[in-house]
């Protein structure tokens, strides 16, 4: 009974072909159809009419339907050639919505359908997998009219929310404004039985990361987040290609990693580690290619947290030692040499005591800090003329977006490390690239895309960041 009434509760989109008779209704299948005064080309123009524009039919004449519509509560002649007959039994139009879902522009059409198929199909079929193919259809035909770009976009917003469909707009990060599905056709779909396919991609369209506003507390991303973990839960790997299983556990990985950054929980970012290390890169699809190094950047970002958690730790003959701050939320690190010689820094970022790593000859130290989700820095303390200085090397010179910038190697000589990163800032994606640094300026002096061009990789990198890093996928 639940899931009927969560179906029935989507007849509302279905208004637009309810009549106060049983008169035949017509669907206009071309884009800017006249609808005229009388029954010739040459009569003033009423209407201009839109695909997917409902309109009863009251008469025939010549090749024409005369025609009522009541949106604009006006009448007129529409050319038969622009118009169809509405089926009337639930099949048909079940056919007609799966002919008209791939086409390019059908969105119209597809929503009419939809329509007309829940006023026409007995309860029992709303209730079961067929119910849940046509929500399907609504829902992707509500992503198609929110992605569409042209000058067809306001006319189908308007076709769209005669339907009953809603949309909301989120501010971006670079300050552009987003339009997104609000998504009740697919979350009516998790609540039906439906094939594996249906549910998740019901499940991957309500949890896009671009359809949240950039300006949420982080409290409001926190619940978002835990909300999106619930909905991910209900879409099943089984049943699934290779590349839409490759689709869930990206989404999967990077929402279970945005929750370990702002809990600091090892056991999620364990979770985004693993989902990551499921996916089979070879069946990742061309299109998800933007959303795969999203999701390694993220999780890459993350992957310190799901270390034991220290507030001290020795290397050598130098202690780190990790303190609140003055400030709620921060945390403050402090290095000591033997000789009592040290230096202080404090962040609100999660700073990682066993990404720790001390050069050989004891004058550097490169430390891991994540001060936002999916975004991690290098800490660099180097000791010059008997002082010790600290110098932070961000993923990208740009404002946080995604990225990291990671210790892989030091260079024997105490002069050089070797340092792999990779962002998206500022809307542009910088790929992977290796680099060796000067210790004392962190300027690069070699770099390339693959470490088997640098010889310094070759021979001095750190087994344990080849052993772990995604920089290395």
């Amino acid at each position: 009974m639940k899931r009927y009434t969560a179906i029935l509760a989507v007849a509302v989109i279905a208004t637009a072909v309810q009549t106060a008779h049983a008169a035949p209704t017509a669907l206009v299948l071309q884009e800017g159809a006249s609808m005229r005064a009388g029954a010739r080309d040459s009569a003033p123009q009423q209407a201009q009419l839109q695909r997917g524009d409902v309109l009863e039919i009251r008469d025939e004449r010549l090749d024409y339907y005369q025609v009522w519509d009541y949106r604009r509560e006006r009448g007129g002649y529409v050319r038969k050639s622009q118009a169809t007959p509405l089926a009337t039994d639930a099949p048909t139009l079940l056919a007609q919505l799966r002919l008209t879902l791939p086409q390019d522009g059908g969105e119209g059409l597809g929503l009419a359908l939809a329509a007309a198929y829940i006023q026409a199909a007995p309860r029992s079929e709303l209730a079961a997998e067929p119910g849940a193919e046509v929500l399907d259809a609504l829902g992707t035909l509500g992503q198609r009219i929110a992605a569409n770009t042209t000058p067809r976009r306001a006319g189908l917003l308007d076709l769209a929310s005669r339907y009953g469909l809603r949309f909301d707009s989120y501010a971006q990060a670079d300050g552009s404004v987003r339009l997104c599905y609000d998504g009740d056709a697919f979350r009516r779909v998790l609540s039906l039985p439906g094939a594996p396919t249906m549910r998740a991609r019901a499940a991957l369209a309500l949890t896009r990361p671009e359809c949240r506003s950039s300006t949420a507390t982080p409290q409001e991303a926190r619940s978002l987040d835990d909300w999106r973990a619930e909905v991910l839960a209900h879409a099943p790997l089984q049943g699934l290609s290779a590349f839409e299983k490759n689709r869930v556990l990206m989404r999967r990985a990077a929402v279970a990693a945005s929750r370990a950054f702002a809990r600091g929980d090892a056991e999620l970012a364990k979770a985004a580690l693993a989902d990551f290390a499921q996916l089979e890169p070879a069946e990742i699809a061309e299109d998800d290619m933007p959303d795969y190094n999203d999701t390694a950047m993220r999780v890459n970002a993350v992957r310190w947290t799901a270390q034991p958690a220290a507030d001290e730790r020795s290397l050598g003959s130098l202690k780190l030692t990790l303190k609140d701050g003055a400030t709620p939320g921060e945390r403050c690190l402090t290095l000591t040499d033997p000789k009592g010689q040290g230096l202080g820094r404090c962040s609100f970022g999660r700073i990682s005591l066993a990404s720790a790593s001390l050069s050989r000859e004891g004058n550097a130290l490169a430390l891991a800090v994540q001060t936002l989700d999916g975004w991690r820095e290098l800490w660099v303390l180097a000791k010059a003329g008997g002082e010790w200085t600290l110098q932070v090397l961000p993923p990208a010179a740009a404002a946080p977006g995604l990225g990291y910038v990671e210790f892989a190697g030091w260079v024997p000589g105490g002069k050089q490390l070797l340092v792999a990163q990779e962002s998206r800032a500022e809307g542009r994606y910088a790929s992977r690239r290796f680099a060796v640094l000067d210790l004392g300026t962190l300027t690069p002096q070699r770099q390339a895309p693959d470490i088997s061009q640098l010889g310094a990789f070759q021979r001095w990198s750190d087994p344990a960041w080849k052993g772990a890093s995604l920089a290395l996928r």
